[in-house]
């Protein structure tokens, strides 16, 4: 297990430095902030002292190399808007965006296993049917267009929830939440169900499948025979089997859930880092950005390192094969 958790971490840190080059390169060839941050009546003496304030005087390869010494020590660079720590802008909005994550992830997963299993030990009959015919508008439909939906319904027409912005907070064990008020509550309910809609759909057809595929084997027929129970079936002998698929499809989905939330989060006017992106991205304000896909992309590998531990110790198979 050792040799399998180091070989991983190692794969990691190489897939997070390959990342800090590609989104420095590739942020610093959309534009020049300048264009933008500086008044078009600007002289060329205040355009130029703009740009040595900034740093974008000197060339690429300077300007990557002062960034990776700095992110090393955890400094990303400044907000070019803010004037503040770009990461600790992220940080700043981090929470609500994982929030967001972990209520529409915990709706997906209360509701997508138990529809799953209804799905898939009723197979062919119109509780499957209709079940299925669900989580495909749940996949086909827009994303961006299922939240205006949710608006246009529950906010303009019934008047039941509020439309956008976070709503009241509480604190939770000294952090900061929606969840420790009922005003709160009232804001995340229409992003959280949006950003879960997706992945509501996916759990129920990868649960269902698993039932499917579970169902007829020998050691279910096995069961049976020895007396269990159905109930002891289905919460023992098949969700055992089930487990692996759904705990690496919820570990991957739920580092998308934190990065994709950029639509739901504007819709919505949900303070997260998504809408920070989306922000800083119309000013060019490239800290801000780099910052962002960094950290994000860190959270997914580590997301997907702790997948593969989880993974391994479910399924031993898995980790001798890697180290043999």
């Amino acid at each position: 297990m050792t040799i399998f958790i180091i070989r991983r971490f190692s794969q990691s840190l190489f897939v997070v430095f390959l990342t800090s080059l590609l989104v420095f390169v590739g942020v610093y060839a959309i534009g020049n902030p300048v264009d933008i941050l500086i008044p078009a009546d600007a002289s060329f003496a205040e355009r130029e002292a703009a740009i040595r304030a900034l740093g974008l005087d000197r060339s690429l390869v300077a300007q990557y190399g002062t960034f990776l010494v700095n992110a090393l020590h955890g400094d990303f660079g400044r907000s070019f808007v803010f004037n503040q720590p770009a990461i600790s802008l992220i940080f700043q909005r981090l929470p609500a965006t994982l929030e967001l994550a972990f209520v529409a992830l915990t709706i997906a997963l209360m509701l997508g296993i138990p529809l799953g299993l209804i799905a898939g030990l009723k197979p062919r009959s119109v509780t499957d049917e209709t079940i299925m015919t669900g989580s495909i508008l749940g996949f086909s439909l827009p994303n961006f267009w299922q939240g205006m939906m949710l608006i246009m319904i529950f906010s303009v027409w019934l008047g039941w929830l509020p439309s956008s912005g976070r709503g009241e907070t509480g604190e939770i064990f000294g952090i900061a939440t929606s969840l420790a008020s009922w005003d709160g509550l009232a804001h995340l309910i229409l992003p959280a169900t949006n950003l879960a809609l997706f992945q509501l759909s996916l759990v129920i057809r990868l649960t269902r499948t698993g039932v499917r595929e579970t169902m007829p084997l020998d050691f279910i027929k096995f069961a049976r025979a020895k007396g269990l129970s159905e109930r002891r079936i289905i919460s023992v002998h098949v969700m055992k089997n089930i487990l692996i698929p759904i705990v690496t499809v919820v570990g991957m989905e739920f580092g998308s859930l934190i990065a994709f939330a950029v639509v739901t989060e504007t819709i919505f006017a949900w303070p997260g880092i998504g809408k920070l992106l989306i922000d800083s991205i119309t000013v060019l304000d490239r800290p801000v950005v780099v910052a962002y896909l960094l950290v994000v992309v860190t959270m997914f590998i580590f997301i997907n390192l702790a997948v593969d531990i989880v993974y391994s110790m479910l399924d031993p198979r898995i980790r001798l094969s890697e180290t043999q």
